[in-house]
């Protein structure tokens, strides 16, 4: 990865767009301190993220950070609202506050009557939405999303992904996405393009 230069405000949507293998998915596990930069500086607020040990670096993430993966990755032995509730449950939050907070974003994604089932009992994009709503719970600065409407329809992938923008930006999440779908491109607010590691800035549509 070379010449990758970016910089996300607060509230703001970026996505990356490029073909597989082109480094996307490392830029962005990179910028959420998941892989090591190598090369160059990933700063969060003035702190640069190689300049923090394990620990610092998983409070971080734990804090600030939110993760939407391309299948979601529900955990099955928990309840649609105790998966929505584990960033708060994992920041030491009491188990009753953090459910009641769950189950407020549940409901701003219609999946309120959801909260008492497991992840083997509601659909995909249900599924997705829920995902969605874990990453979202604890107001985190930032939401890393991968490939999160990959494994959708196009129907459910347009709700899934109008539902995330709105409550990331009503909150004042930025969100970093990377997708291969233009038409998910086209809805952030601003877009680069990833080939062969260089990291190219687009107009956004």
């Amino acid at each position: 990865m070379r010449d990758a230069h970016l910089s996300v405000a607060r509230g703001e949507v970026v996505a990356i767009t490029g073909q597989s293998g082109s480094g996307k998915s490392s830029l962005l596990y990179c910028l959420a301190g998941v892989l090591p930069a190598g090369r160059g500086r990933v700063c969060f607020k003035g702190r640069v993220l190689a300049d923090l040990d394990d620990e610092q670096i998983s409070s971080l993430r734990r804090e600030s950070f939110g993760f939407v993966f391309q299948y979601g990755e529900l955990l099955p032995e928990l309840t649609i609202e105790e998966n929505t509730a584990l960033p708060l449950r994992l920041a030491g939050q009491r188990k009753k506050p953090a459910l009641a907070a769950a189950g407020v974003v549940l409901d701003r994604l219609g999946l309120g009557e959801l909260r008492e089932r497991r992840p083997s009992q509601v659909s995909g994009g249900q599924s997705q939405r829920v995902a969605v709503a874990r990453a979202l719970v604890h107001r985190p600065a930032v939401v890393f999303a991968d490939e999160p409407t990959g494994s959708l329809d196009s129907a459910n992938a347009s709700a899934v992904l109008e539902e995330f923008l709105d409550l990331a930006r009503s909150q004042g999440t930025a969100v970093v996405l990377v997708t291969h779908d233009p038409a998910v491109a086209a809805r952030a607010d601003s877009r680069y393009t990833m080939a062969d590691g260089v990291l190219t800035p687009r107009e956004a549509v």
